[in-house]
């Protein structure tokens, strides 16, 4: 009879990993297994995981914005900081009976700093149960705006790092369709949108390209990239950034120049601050 594989022996855990955690997360069975779904969710964790882990080197305090089940937060705190001697991540979620699970695994796995609060993204920027300021925020699937609130927390607390998959924007693709009969007199590419398919995918890459320059516009240095293979996700743009010099003002006319040629120059307070 074939032998089935311990928690030790699966090669997609990483070492110092705990195990404990991974069934709390319903990541590994009680029997310590995986199966095709949760390895899958695993790869996706790890994986970010590789981007962020640089980043908290000399990092003090992550917020992670729209944390759901906290997930990374606990990953992150299990392989980056639970063994250091300070830092401290802080989930920001919504839902009240999510962070009240959380706050009770963070306990029971004695992750002594982690801590939850619940309130929207929005609300997290003027909170003073947050520092003023941090080091890396993390926003994962924020819906539509939220990622949107992600940024502005994280230029008004001055993090040196964010990490962003955004996840159904609308709001742009919103403004595009509202003017759009009044777009198509204006300008031939008013094609690009004119479908209501490419109205919804124009918008929503457009939306990403704006939060690009607006972080470029403060000083940060923008990466671009794919978060896993397609096969795993659609929502799947990872976007990083770095806080690296002065701000730079052709990023914002850029912005600017933007939002006049497709029409919705009334997103400006959202792109151009």
């Amino acid at each position: 009879m074939k032998k089935s594989n311990t928690p030790a022996e699966i090669a997609e855990i990483r070492p110092g990993q705990s195990i404990e955690l991974l069934k709390e997360l319903h990541i590994l069975t009680r029997d310590g297994k995986l199966n095709q779904d949760t390895r899958r969710k695993l790869k996706q964790v790890y994986h970010l995981y590789q981007f962020i882990e640089p980043l908290l080197a000399d990092a003090e305090t992550l917020v992670d914005h729209g944390a759901g089940k906290s997930y990374l937060g606990f990953i992150l705190y299990d392989l980056c900081i639970k063994n250091r001697a300070s830092g401290e991540i802080i989930g920001i979620e919504s839902r009240p009976e999510l962070v009240d699970k959380s706050r009770q695994l963070a306990a029971r796995l004695g992750f002594e700093r982690m801590r939850f609060l619940a309130c929207t993204v929005e609300e997290s920027v003027d909170s003073n149960q947050l520092p003023p300021r941090v080091d890396v925020v993390t926003a994962l699937h924020a819906c539509n705006t939220a990622t949107d609130d992600a940024i502005r927390f994280a230029l008004t607390k001055d993090a040196r790092h964010i990490v962003l998959v955004p996840c159904c924007q609308a709001e742009v693709a919103t403004a595009m369709r509202a003017k759009k009969n009044e777009s198509l007199g204006k300008t031939p590419l008013s094609e690009l949108w004119r479908h209501p398919i490419h109205t919804r995918e124009l918008g929503s890459h457009l939306t990403n390209v704006m939060r690009c320059l607006l972080l470029e516009s403060h000083g940060y240095d923008v990466t671009v990239t794919e978060l896993v293979g397609w096969e795993h996700s659609m929502k799947n743009e990872l976007i990083v950034a770095t806080k690296r010099g002065a701000p730079r003002k052709n990023a914002r006319e850029r912005a600017e120049a933007i939002l006049r040629e497709f029409n919705i120059e009334e997103l400006a307070p959202r792109f151009t601050y």
